[in-house]
């Protein structure tokens, strides 16, 4: 694990003394005289929040026209390949810079050896395809996990009541090479098998896919907040028994520093931490002790409390949404999935 060397550190400590001592008693000291109005508040803010943060995850279906509500998630719709490209034009239009495709898929592709992950005519491929045939400015991300494709809603595959590492491992390299065949800028390993980054690495750079950005899950906690996620992507009925014997523990934070620095040793190029608010602890010491590109993912349960009391009138659901996203840039991230970035790219313009 990479932290600052011990000269910095100190030298940072001396900073903070030193602007604590050179601060003036009342009522020299005034700070309210920099929160009077909006530009001297814009003047001292501390940290901006800019259109080029966002990642927009969007979930894809099969069929033609489609826009199907996730009723977990106001305002969040299953598109099918052709809205996606629709939506695809809206993120460039709007400036946002990625979208990250999730497909839904029905119990008759989902099954106990997931060949669909792989099929290169899959509904995260073609609409990969898609995407890059008619916006191929727009950055396409893509999830590797077994878990849409199993039909267990599993990440990797269950043998005797386990799921099992190395043969996942496998099966994941296959899907990030489908998927990188298809154009994919980005692949997001969300599984948390061991060794999958190397795997996945190697992979790409023996293909000739060696400028393919790897974006590692690295910190990635067993959360009772992906619940309207799984709705989604069709997982929740799918899913037997839970997921904690790979995802992290939401006690641990020491082992997600040890998780970054084995990815990052592996060839990930950055790093996401998921869920985003419940652990932006996590987001800041991963930018500290690594100072790598690091991302959250404002996870499905996150976005469907913020939207659904917006919607009930509970919350000021633009000021919330504005306010928890500034939180990741404040915690040190440099970008946030977030399904609310069409909204706030809308409100940034």
């Amino acid at each position: 694990m990479r932290e600052f060397p011990w000269h910095l550190r100190a030298i940072a400590a001396l900073e903070r003394r030193l602007m604590h001592s050179v601060l003036p008693p009342f009522p020299a000291n005034r700070p309210r005289r920099l929160r009077r109005t909006p530009g001297l508040r814009a003047l001292a803010a501390e940290n901006s929040l800019n259109v080029g943060d966002l990642i927009w995850p969007v979930f894809v279906r099969d069929g033609e026209n489609v826009e199907e509500p996730v009723a977990s998630m106001p305002g969040v719709n299953r598109l099918s390949v052709d809205r996606v490209v629709a939506a695809a034009r809206e993120a460039a239009d709007l400036g946002i810079p990625a979208i990250c495709l999730f497909p839904y898929t029905g119990a008759a592709m989902r099954t106990a050896d997931c060949a669909e992950a792989w099929n290169p005519d899959n509904l995260s491929n073609r609409a990969t395809r898609a995407i890059k045939a008619a916006v191929p400015e727009m950055l396409v991300m893509t999830d590797v996990a077994l878990d849409p494709y199993s039909d267990t809603g599993h990440d990797g595959f269950v043998r005797d009541g386990i799921i099992v590492n190395d043969e996942t491992v496998e099966a994941l390299v296959k899907q990030a090479m489908a998927q990188a065949d298809a154009g994919v800028d980005i692949v997001g390993p969300s599984d948390m098998m061991d060794g999958r980054i190397g795997a996945i690495r190697t992979a790409l750079e023996r293909s000739g896919h060696q400028d393919v950005m790897l974006l590692s899950y690295a910190a990635k906690y067993a959360s009772a907040f992906y619940g309207p996620f799984r709705d989604a992507v069709g997982a929740s009925g799918a899913l037997k028994g839970d997921k904690r014997t790979y995802q992290m523990d939401p006690a641990n934070s020491d082992e997600a520093m040890r998780m970054i620095a084995r990815d990052l040793a592996e060839g990930a190029d950055a790093v996401m931490v998921k869920p985003g608010l419940p652990y932006l602890d996590i987001c800041r010491r991963a930018k500290d002790s690594f100072g790598v590109p690091t991302y959250a993912y404002q996870v499905s349960g996150e976005y469907a409390m913020i939207a659904a009391a917006a919607q009930n009138g509970w919350i000021d659901g633009e000021r919330a949404m504005s306010e928890s996203l500034m939180a990741f840039k404040r915690a040190g991230c440099d970008g946030i999935l977030t399904y609310f970035a069409p909204a706030m790219a809308r409100l940034l313009a």
